[in-house]
């Protein structure tokens, strides 16, 4: 089977590691790629907004698959352009992948078909002083988000009144977030473990893949700002065979439900973003795709032909029993640029990651390759990723930490508590 990947970071390295190992594919092309897929596919220097370039490669190389990596492709319209050809495509249609590009549409959905969710108001730019009179009345703290993407970076906690009227500021004067700050989503807080699940459908059944945890803050303990993910783990032990069913039964189920009588019948990743709360688990958020870091973990953990559960999803009849869990742990440790999220200098050669252990992966993210040197080029450059066959995570953070240390550029930062919430927990 001769398969594409569209998109170039640590996620679509991952789901090229992962896809290269089946048999069933027999040439693998990533478009574009970055260094660490070369490794393992051919990279072709199509950018992932070239959606006309990419359908003409396509065709030309009669490719038989393409998995769809990042949320704005499927967010602009990539998969139905390719459906149009007669190309099978693993990812929504733009009216489906709405779950993660309108904020304020999912939470519309969730509320009108009773999916467990925050409580919520919606505001556009024009009412600003309308938002700001809301403001005044609701309890701290609360959370606003902006409606569009904002690269995993476009949700604020306001913990007082102050801090939500700065936040609106960003949104609205400022427009930090550019047009996906025009419309503000805001709701109310909601306390618990977070986790991150992934639904493999064909827009009607579903397999769920193991559970993980995603850690958004720049800082260590959960402080500074948000991020795109500064790492993740998984199997996550928060999230157990009951809970499973539960967000199966009365989360996945309906979505899925509301959004084929809606005619945007979802195939794909879908992936929910759930906190666990005492009044059971509910919604924080829908994505569109495979989330990132948490792929880098999850992806390790799965035996089986993980491109015939692609391939089925995509072909309408989604194989549930093509993959499974392998009864391991990982976890994943991002490196980032000094100053990420906010400004931060790029060029930096990256030294130590030849002779790491076998039981390391590194995925690029924000890497290019210049006369044969890695270089950083992006904010998260890489993800520093164990897994181990038995579930543990203090072995599989113990690994990938002596791993970090053996990895050098100048300004890299990374957390030192990743899995550490289910570490504790567990014992």
């Amino acid at each position: 089977m001769r398969i594409v990947i569209i998109g170039s970071g640590g996620r679509e390295h991952a789901l090229a590691d992962k896809i290269a190992e089946s048999k069933t594919c027999s040439k693998l092309f990533i478009l574009p790629g970055n260094p660490g897929t070369k490794q393992v596919g051919v990279n072709i220097p199509i950018a992932q907004d070239d959606h006309w370039g990419i359908i003409n490669f396509c065709l030309e190389q009669k490719i038989d698959l393409v998995v769809i990596g990042p949320e704005k492709p499927l967010i602009d319209g990539l998969t139905d352009k390719l459906v149009k050809k007669g190309i099978k495509v693993f990812g929504p249609s733009s009216r489906a992948a709405r779950i993660e590009g309108e904020k304020s549409f999912a939470k519309h959905l969730m509320k009108e078909n009773n999916i467990p969710t925050a409580a919520f108001e919606v505001f556009n730019k024009e009412n600003y002083d309308d938002a700001i009179i809301y403001l005044n009345k609701v309890s701290y703290p609360i959370v606003i988000k902006a409606d569009g993407i904002a690269a995993g970076k476009g949700v604020i906690i306001a913990k007082s009144f102050e801090d939500a009227k700065e936040a609106l500021k960003e949104c609205f004067v400022n427009s930090s977030f550019g047009s996906a700050g025009d419309k503000v989503v805001i709701e109310k807080f909601m306390s618990g473990q977070e986790a991150s699940i992934f639904a493999i459908t064909d827009g009607f059944d579903f397999i769920l893949l193991p559970a993980a945890q995603d850690h958004k803050r720049i800082f260590d303990g959960d402080h500074g700002k948000n991020t795109g993910g500064m790492g993740a783990y998984a199997p996550t032990p928060f999230v157990n065979v009951q809970s499973l069913e539960i967000i199966a039964k009365e989360i996945i189920k309906p979505t899925l439900k509301a959004l084929k009588e809606m005619d945007s019948p979802y195939v794909g990743c879908l992936y929910c973003g759930l906190m666990l709360t005492n009044q059971g688990p509910k919604v924080v958020e829908f994505n569109c795709r495979f989330g990132d870091p948490e792929t880098q973990v999850v992806l390790p953990l799965l035996k089986g032909n993980f491109v015939e559960l692609l391939f089925s999803a995509a072909n309408g009849k989604v194989n549930k029993g093509a993959v499974s869990y392998n009864g391991g742990a990982s976890v994943c440790f991002v490196i980032s640029s000094k100053g990420y999220p906010n400004t931060y200098e790029k060029g930096f050669e990256i030294l130590g990651l030849n002779h790491l252990p076998t039981q390391i992966k590194v995925y690029h993210a924000g890497t290019k390759e210049v006369n044969g040197k890695i270089l950083t080029s992006g904010g998260r450059v890489l993800g520093v990723t164990s897994f181990t066959e038995k579930n543990d995570l203090i072995e599989a953070k113990r690994i990938a930490y002596d791993a970090i240390t053996k990895i050098h550029f100048d300004g890299m930062h990374y957390r030192k508590d990743i899995s550490d919430k289910a570490i504790h927990y567990k014992n």
